[in-house]
């Protein structure tokens, strides 16, 4: 940090800005730290190996101070846990060593219930002076309905687990009992709580060496700063209304949703808003604070990708959205799916802003989580086994650059499970896992690819897929073409799949097509030599080549 206003702000704060910044990177390793004890400490395949969980510093009042470099969505879960405990638990009251637990979307700050978030409040000379906060997946609540929040899975509001370092042995086996593989999740809580201690301790050392009040400040002056660069970016932005409408699609519903934004961006500060239908009896729907996390990563990386990501973001951005619509739902609808619902906004603010900012947007990615969830008994012993994985897609062509083949895109930044976990732990196989050919949309930059899983059954099982672009192909930018849909079929198309859901006897096979994503720019522009290599490497296929650049 060596801008005048950067020395400036911390000058403000009674810090010099060289100390500003060490403090700065310091909460930055924590966080990190944080998140790697988690994933090495955990037992799931979900967290282990996919690597879904995220890690974070928040102040007394639950201002982001820092979050690891993990999954955008869950600053949704992040952001409204702390005012929550704050209502229900009085601080004075607080302990060293007291952790709260949650995931409750209404009444806990969370986005969907799976992600059971675990907070610890930093005491340093007796008082509470920050939070560490972290996050897993715990991918269990399988084979539910998602009609209505009360089906998707045990409600958590935020309540202690641990008080003064005790465990609360009889709300673990509240938790616990209402999972169906709790050696599973317990074994992750443990890793949660690994995480944050090692979060406390390395935040205390830091005031340590530093000094309470010198620590507090350059977290206020960090702030500040992501303030001023954001509106900074904003103001060198062309003032305007910009608009976009685009339309959603799930396994859940019939048909599709139509969606849109209007942003406006006036001097430094940017005002978004989106509109939705009502929510529905789906797992689509998104709170309020699933759109904030949604806007704050999108906007950030539009306007300057270096922007501290803290709360001072998020000043200069006002978000709106008609209560009670698919994208700000009310209690009791349903939100284990909300994911997917977020990727198409990511998509919705780059289309409304390539006219403001053609050389940062990208076109459209595959539009999606595409989520499959497998649930069943192992043969050897009779035991609920569930299996979660996302898997990427195509992402969209860049103004200089092709898009990305089979990646997780934009809101989710997990891995694709290697086989060999998945084959060892499971009574599943995979006969194929590859890019589709022709799937990454045309354009003097193509669009990236999307994947084909197929799995074979070795034993009964419930399958649930959630996704997207199924009926609408992700769209390109200025005259590039779009990319290919997605497909989901069970067994060839010989068993039935009812809205996302089915089940598989031995034998049988799923097989999960993800999106591809739009090109960038006419695809008569593209060098004819970059075509070539495309044929020969299978990235594109030879309909597509002939009929696109007259190969």
């Amino acid at each position: 940090m060596n801008d005048a206003a950067g020395a400036q702000g911390a000058r403000i704060a009674g810090v010099d800005p060289i100390t500003v910044e060490v403090i700065g990177s310091a909460l930055s390793s924590i966080t990190e730290e944080m998140g790697e004890a988690l994933i090495r400490a955990s037992y799931s395949t979900n967290i282990k190996e996919r690597r879904d969980c995220s890690t974070a510093l928040f102040d007394i009042h639950g201002n982001t101070l820092c979050q690891a470099e993990h999954i955008p969505m869950h600053l949704g879960s992040f952001i409204g846990l702390i005012p929550h405990i704050l209502k229900r638990h009085p601080m004075e009251q607080m302990r060293p060593g007291d952790v709260f637990c949650g995931n409750d979307a209404y009444e806990g700050g969370g986005t969907h219930l799976p992600d059971i978030v675990l907070a610890e409040p930093i005491f340093v000379d007796g008082s509470i002076i920050a939070w560490a906060v972290n996050l897993a997946h715990h991918a269990d609540f399988a084979d539910r309905g998602h009609a209505h929040i009360y089906q998707e899975g045990l409600r958590i509001p935020p309540i202690r687990l641990y008080r003064a370092g005790e465990l609360q042995r009889d709300v673990q086996e509240l938790i616990l009992l209402n999972c169906q593989v709790p050696r599973e999740r317990l074994s992750d809580l443990r890793a949660q709580m690994a995480a944050n201690r090692l979060g406390v301790q390395r935040m205390q050392a830091l005031c340590a060496k530093y000094g309470r009040e010198i620590v507090l400040d350059a977290s206020a002056a960090l702030q500040d700063y992501a303030e001023r660069k954001m509106r900074a970016g904003i103001a060198a932005m062309p003032d305007g209304t910009y608009c976009f409408a685009d339309v959603y699609d799930c396994p859940e519903i019939d048909g599709e949703l139509a969606v849109s934004c209007e942003i406006t961006i006036s001097g430094d500060e940017m005002h978004l808003h989106f509109d939705a239908p009502r929510q529905v009896r789906a797992g689509l729907n998104m709170t309020y604070t699933a759109l904030l996390s949604t806007v704050y990563y999108t906007v950030k990386t539009l306007v300057d990708p270096t922007v501290l990501p803290n709360a001072g973001l998020a000043r200069p951005l006002h978000v709106t959205a008609p209560e009670g619509s698919a994208v700000n739902c009310v209690h009791p609808a349903a939100v284990n799916g909300r994911l997917s619902l977020c990727q198409r906004v990511v998509d919705l603010i780059h289309g409304a802003l390539a006219a403001a900012v053609p050389e940062r947007v990208i076109a459209a990615c595959n539009g999606a989580c595409f989520s499959i969830t497998f649930a069943g008994h192992q043969p050897r012993d009779n035991a609920i086994w569930v299996y979660l994985e996302t898997i990427g897609g195509g992402s969209g062509a860049r103004a200089t650059k092709d898009g990305l083949d089979g990646v997780h895109v934009h809101m989710t930044n997990t891995s694709n499970l290697p086989v060999e976990a998945l084959e060892i732990e499971y009574p599943l196989t995979l006969l194929r896992y590859e890019l589709v050919d022709g799937s990454g949309g045309p354009g003097k930059q193509r669009g990236g690819m999307g994947l084909r899983r197929i799995y074979r059954a070795e034993a009964d099982c419930r399958v649930r897929v959630d996704g997207s672009r199924l009926l609408s192909p992700p769209w390109g930018l200025f005259g590039g073409l779009p990319g290919g849909k997605s497909s989901v079929v069970l067994n060839g198309g010989a068993v039935p799949f009812d809205h996302g859901s089915g089940a598989l006897r031995p034998g049988e096979i799923i097989e999960v097509v993800t999106g591809g994503s739009g090109g960038y720019g006419p695809p008569e522009q593209r060098d004819r030599n970059a075509v070539g290599s495309d044929l020969a490497e299978g990235r594109l296929d030879a309909t597509t080549a002939r009929g696109a650049y007259g190969f």
